[in-house]
């Protein structure tokens, strides 16, 4: 009986899983077609690589659930109450470095702007070259996302209007993007992007729910989200800072 409910909870989970990835089946097929008007290649592998991500997907939310949501809520709890701000701060800083630094997205953003530099002759051709650019990349947009989880915990803790800072930090990327070098403004943009993804994404969200649950007078509604904002924001920035000292 115990596991008859382990398979039926395991089989809604597939089938909610599968009911997400409908509107891609939808378009490819549909594209496919009706527009090319061409039968879908190598089906049986198409079709396995699907079953692999309907189960991939499943066990990446219920791992959110199970895992990282909790352990997000219940450290930024756990030191909240604590009353050490410096090691809240710190936390905070190490947690959205770790993440970003780990990013897989990241990582491969990070090494074709290295190739891509290089082919076009604004870095030495060198994997040495290649590598160190690559992991300066990486590592400018893990300090930003750290430091923008700095200042959306200390908006949560202080609780200061986010569309001041929202405002005041697009501002900025519109003046950087000024002075930037163009061949780094669009990699700075998408960098943006990149940042928040699959291991950012969850453990920053629950921080700031986390923190404004246990500080009286926060709304975890109102004031936990938006630290998503600042990791996308900072990042723009520092890029193209970070262009400025390479071209």
């Amino acid at each position: 009986m115990k596991y008859k409910h382990y398979l039926l909870t395991i089989l809604r989970k597939l089938r909610l899983a599968f009911m997400d990835l409908i509107p891609i089946i939808v378009v490819v097929v549909f594209f496919q077609s009706v527009v090319i008007r061409q039968s879908i290649p190598q089906i049986g592998e198409i079709i396995f690589g699907f079953i692999l991500v309907v189960v991939g997907l499943m066990l990446f939310i219920e791992g959110l659930e199970i895992g990282l949501f909790p352990i997000g809520e219940t450290m930024a709890y756990a030191l909240a109450k604590k009353g050490s701000l410096l090691w809240l701060m710190i936390f905070s800083f190490a947690l959205g470095f770790s993440t970003t630094i780990a990013e897989p997205a990241l990582i491969a953003v990070a090494k074709e702007a290295s190739e891509i530099s290089s082919d076009a002759g604004l870095i030495e051709n060198s994997q040495k070259t290649k590598d160190l650019y690559a992991m300066g990349l990486r590592l400018s947009v893990a300090i930003s996302v750290g430091l923008a989880i700095v200042i959306g915990v200390l908006r949560i803790l202080k609780g200061w209007p986010l569309y001041y800072l929202i405002i005041g930090g697009y501002v900025l990327v519109m003046l950087m993007t000024i002075i930037a070098p163009e061949e780094i403004i669009g990699l700075a943009y998408d960098a943006g992007g990149v940042t928040t993804s699959t291991i950012t994404v969850p453990l920053v969200a629950a921080l700031g729910v986390g923190l404004a649950n246990v500080i009286k007078g926060r709304s975890p509604l109102v004031d936990g989200f938006g630290l998503i904002a600042f990791a996308s924001l900072l990042p723009m920035i520092f890029v193209m800072a970070y262009g400025l000292m390479w071209f």
